[in-house]
């Protein structure tokens, strides 16, 4: 029986550490092929993620060694928890390790919307001087930023525009009003509607959920300042981006980032096209430090498992319930 299958590019000293100590099939494009991982995975006790590789109930059926599966990242949209739960396989995930770099983006595409830096820079590295079309951004100081996900990465996102002088309302029906998170970024926490009525800005950092699954809709959109930017850094799946289209060609919000989508990679859209709309290729958590600091974790909890020791980050349960 082999230890660990790796299937997507997950590199660093800790998975260095992990494949001296224990034997690891590494086979980064391995993801491409959901039958053959289905195929080789009854020899292994592991399997180690991103988010390309569907661990779904299938895949989870096929592993009847496996004790643990870890996901190099915050979420768990392509792992079936709950089968790998009912199967006793203990599920490790980095929670808040990238959590940090996703904040720091989504600042930097609220002003870079706010400033038009990228159309700016584009004209000018295309030889023009065009100070006058670039005379209508918008300061953020002073303006209202409505967070949609107050959790670990909404509440790093709000501190870190409150420092810039931003105002700052909420929306997350599962944060306590009273909690340390909403007293200490100074937060209002209000109904969506209210959130998309007052907000300059909006930052989405919500899980992919049925409940979530296209909330930023024609009515949402609809709902909003014709000045307001909207940036999302958390799931594609959670807008609509037909309604997204529509309300930027009928001039219902100012522009929009966008580091996530639907489908990835996207097809062509007519996004591409408009200079009020910022496109990134799902990159909020890749910083060095961290990607240093998710993989390290992940490898850290998975080499735990194999010890016979209790992990740490895990969403389910710290060791492993099957037989």
């Amino acid at each position: 029986m082999s230890d660990i299958l790796v299937t997507e590019a997950i590199t660093g000293r800790e998975m260095e550490a992990l494949r001296s100590a224990f034997s690891v099939a590494y086979e980064p494009e391995l993801w491409k092929s959901p039958e053959r991982i289905k195929q080789i995975l009854p020899e292994f006790k592991a399997i180690v993620v991103r988010n390309q590789t569907p661990v779904n109930a299938d895949l989870i059926g096929a592993g009847k060694q496996l004790r643990v599966i870890g996901r190099a990242g915050v979420g768990l949209d392509n792992v079936d928890a709950k089968t790998a739960s009912e199967a006793g396989i203990v599920v490790v995930y980095a929670p808040e390790q990238n959590s940090i770099s996703v904040a720091e983006l989504a600042i930097g595409l609220m002003i870079s919307l706010a400033r038009e830096i990228p159309a700016a820079d584009r004209s000018t590295k295309g030889g023009a001087w065009d100070r006058k079309r670039f005379m209508g951004g918008v300061e953020l100081y002073g303006k209202t930023l409505g967070v949609v996900g107050l959790g670990r990465i909404g509440f790093l996102t709000a501190m870190r525009a409150r420092g810039l002088g931003m105002n700052i309302i909420a929306h997350d029906t599962f944060v306590n009003p009273d909690s340390f998170m909403v007293s200490e970024c100074r937060a209002q926490l209000v109904s969506l509607d209210e959130l998309y009525q007052r907000s300059d800005f909006i930052t989405c950092h919500t899980p992919e959920t049925a409940q979530t699954i296209g909330m930023f809709n024609d009515a949402a959109f609809s709902k909003m300042k014709k000045s307001a930017y909207f940036i999302n850094t958390s799931r594609g799946k959670v807008v609509d981006e037909d309604a997204l289209i529509r309300a930027l060609k009928e001039k219902k919000i100012a522009g929009v980032a966008l580091d996530v989508r639907a489908k990835e990679p996207p097809a062509a859209s007519p996004l591409s096209e408009m200079d009020n709309v910022i496109l990134l290729p799902h990159i909020a958590a890749f910083t060095n430090e961290g990607q240093t600091r998710v993989v390290t974790s992940v490898c850290k909890d998975v080499a735990a498992i194999l010890n016979g020791q209790p992990a740490k980050n895990f969403f389910n349960f710290p060791t492993p319930r099957r037989a």
